[in-house]
């Protein structure tokens, strides 16, 4: 009689503890990345969007991982532009946030990390709550002008994106 509270005990952790890890059973992890025809689209949107505003930018679209997938710069758009659009990218999809929400931490020792950028014109990319990548824009007056062509880089794939789920 004694082991019967003991069995109800282990019965009811393996039930627990069984169903708390079902998604740890796998081993692998399937994940969504940009083709390079959609990181070209969302870079060519970009660079059309800034042109209809009379100015020439720098724009570079990264994987998931932060990692470059295309890098434009239109022909007079000034060569710091490259490394600056790089960078928004890149901080745009290491925090999953447009950079210019996180304007009021550059000064914060987070802010002054190597490669982070947190001034306007770096978006993340997503769909149905999967970060697929990010795009930033360097080279207009403002970064809320880089924002505006970034977005519109984004919004010339995001209803194919949301089709292929």
């Amino acid at each position: 009689m004694k082991l019967r509270p003991m069995f109800y005990g282990c019965l009811i952790a393996s039930l627990i503890g069984g169903n708390a890890h079902a998604e740890d059973d796998n081993m692998m992890v399937n994940v969504k990345r940009l083709t390079l025809q959609t990181a070209q689209t969302i870079a060519n949107a970009a660079i059309e969007a800034c042109r209809k505003e009379g100015i020439q930018i720098a724009v570079t679209v990264v994987d998931r991982d932060g990692t470059e997938q295309i890098i434009m710069r239109d022909t007079i758009a000034a060569p710091i532009t490259v490394p600056i659009s790089r960078d928004k990218a890149f901080t745009a999809v290491m925090f999953n946030a447009a950079t210019s929400a996180m304007s009021d931490r550059a000064g914060t020792p987070v802010g002054r990390q190597p490669r982070l950028i947190m001034s306007a014109g770096g978006l993340p990319i997503e769909v149905g709550g999967s970060l697929l990548g990010g795009v930033g824009v360097s080279g207009a007056p403002s970064g809320e002008t880089d924002e505006m062509c970034a977005q519109a880089g984004i919004d010339a794939v995001q209803d194919d994106l949301e089709m292929a789920g």
